[in-house]
């Protein structure tokens, strides 16, 4: 591609992100209601069912990822972006009807297979990206997260007003316009010279953690990842919960501040990582991106007024420096023709943290929120965070001073 030509399709790139994340975004703020309909039972008992539908939805991924990251080495990123956007935008109709509990369930596990258009989006950004420019175009990726959650959840807070199904509605439009946009839009990204044959051996998910060994730097971040990725719950499982059962908020309310979390993480990935990682450099990005974490997980826990956890947003999201910079070093390592199969192998580990991170980050909420718990501590989830993303950071660290 040319450069005019690059910068283009990184433009498509972008608004097919925006588009599929402002989907998602849309239904997290009527997640809680619309579950405790469904088992006619208390937030705290929705939210360790909600844990186990995203574990459901994540463990069916972890196994379908790395099979879509290696088809499209093979086949290319657009066929596998189309398909997995159609598949989102079927999901969503399918949520929006759903008359039991059962039926959520369902939903999530036909997302989880289908759910490779972010994975195969970071393989589709490797694929245009030079040396030069890679950390500053996956920040792009932070970006449209950072404006789909600006924009997704405050509609789906405001459209939650009127029913707990409407937003899945408003979702499966998006989609639906999303899988058109790429279909006359968007152009393929991998050349034919980049492809390789495709292997079963390593569309597995174990089987493509294998081709680790070949990159022995990247096994201990890996496990930082992973361990980052799981802590991490403590904030993507929990917040609703969290605060409609600490401070009252109702959907409006949770759709504001998920609104006000894209705003800063839409300033952290789409401005302040270019200035940043040129000064600071990838690692003393990710040093100092993963000690925001940690912090903002402590200052979480102990919050006792909604206007505190706007405020502990500002370091906790200031630790998104760190994503992009990692990205990037992992990346690097990798040759052009096995970007999809990397990138499947992340989305894959996200996906397995999923399976533990948020039963285990809901199902501490549950304990600590029951009548009849020892100590009524709804903040738990963000202690074990916390915990996680020190560890995680000391990994990176004796990865990166070998």
């Amino acid at each position: 591609m040319a450069k005019s030509e690059k910068q283009a399709a990184l433009g498509f790139i972008f608004i097919t992100l925006l588009i599929d994340i402002t989907g998602w975004g849309i239904i997290i703020p009527v997640i809680p209601k619309l579950i405790e309909q469904l088992i006619h039972g208390s937030l705290s008992e929705a939210a360790r069912v909600g844990g186990w539908l995203a574990f459901a939805y994540s463990i069916t991924q972890f196994i379908c990822a790395p099979l879509l990251g290696n088809l499209s080495d093979k086949y290319g990123r657009r066929p596998i972006i189309l398909f997995s956007l159609l598949g989102f935008s079927l999901d969503y109709v399918f949520l929006s009807v759903a008359p039991t509990i059962e039926w959520l369930f369902v939903g999530r596990i036909i997302a989880g297979i289908t759910g490779a258009s972010i994975t195969t989006a970071t393989a589709y950004i490797a694929d245009i990206s030079t040396p030069e420019n890679r950390t500053k175009n996956f920040g792009m990726v932070g970006a449209a997260f950072g404006l789909g959650f600006i924009i997704g959840p405050v509609i789906g807070g405001l459209l939650g007003q009127y029913g707990a199904r409407v937003p899945f509605y408003a979702a499966a439009i998006l989609c639906m316009l999303n899988f058109l946009y790429g279909l006359f839009i968007l152009p393929e990204s991998l050349k034919p010279e980049n492809r390789r044959p495709f292997s079963w051996k390593r569309a597995n998910p174990f089987g493509a953690y294998k081709q680790l060994k070949k990159y022995p730097l990247l096994v201990p971040m890996i496990l930082a990842l992973f361990i980052l990725y799981v802590g991490s719950h403590a904030v993507q499982s929990n917040w609703s919960f969290f605060t409609m059962y600490r401070f009252n908020w109702d959907e409006k309310q949770v759709g504001l501040s998920l609104g006000a979390i894209g705003v800063l993480i839409a300033i952290v990935q789409g401005g302040l990582v270019r200035v940043i990682n040129p000064k600071l450099g990838n690692v003393n990005s990710i040093y100092l991106g993963l000690t925001l974490y940690t912090l903002g997980m402590f200052l979480f826990a102990f919050a006792y007024q909604g206007w505190q956890m706007y405020a502990i947003l500002i370091p906790y999201c200031l630790g998104g420096i760190a994503g992009p910079a990692l990205q990037s070093m992992v990346s690097g390592q990798v040759p052009a023709n096995e970007q999809g199969e990397i990138q499947g192998i992340l989305t894959s580990l996200m996906s397995a943290s999923s399976i533990i991170g948020p039963p285990l980050m809901s199902g501490l909420f549950y304990h600590f929120t029951q009548p009849t718990a020892a100590m009524l501590f709804p903040g738990a989830p963000f202690i074990l965070g916390g915990i996680l993303m020190g560890i995680s950071t000391l990994l990176v660290f004796r990865a990166l001073r070998g």
